[in-house]
């Protein structure tokens, strides 16, 4: 029988820890009402900037090739995950704006 590459065994906690983080993240997210999707959208957005902020850092500090094209990756991906979050978020918001919904409506009454 053949041992693992020490490289392999140095990482399965890592991806022991990732699994675990996967499946609570999901079972935390799954049991919030709906009434804190928003403000939980808002703090995962200040997330998402500072992940976006230290990828920046890593791709300005990478040294070769590989690196690069690992940091280009990670801020192509931040970006586009911060930049939709805020998107949704303020869609979420725009459907309890009440001033825009009465709006709507004395629009709605006058074209009848």
């Amino acid at each position: 029988m053949t041992s693992l590459p020490t490289w392999v065994v140095s990482a399965l906690p890592l991806v022991y820890i990732a699994i675990l983080a996967a499946f609570a993240g999901y079972e935390v997210i799954s049991r919030v009402p709906t009434l804190l999707h928003t403000p939980l959208m808002s703090g995962s957005n200040f997330i998402h900037g500072a992940v976006l902020a230290g990828s920046m850092i890593m791709l300005g500090l990478a040294e070769n090739l590989p690196e690069q094209i690992v940091g280009f990756v990670a801020v192509l991906l931040a970006a586009a995950n911060v930049t939709g979050g805020y998107a949704v978020t303020d869609r979420i918001l725009e459907m309890f704006d009440r001033a825009k919904q009465r709006q709507d409506q004395q629009k709605k009454e006058k074209g009848s």
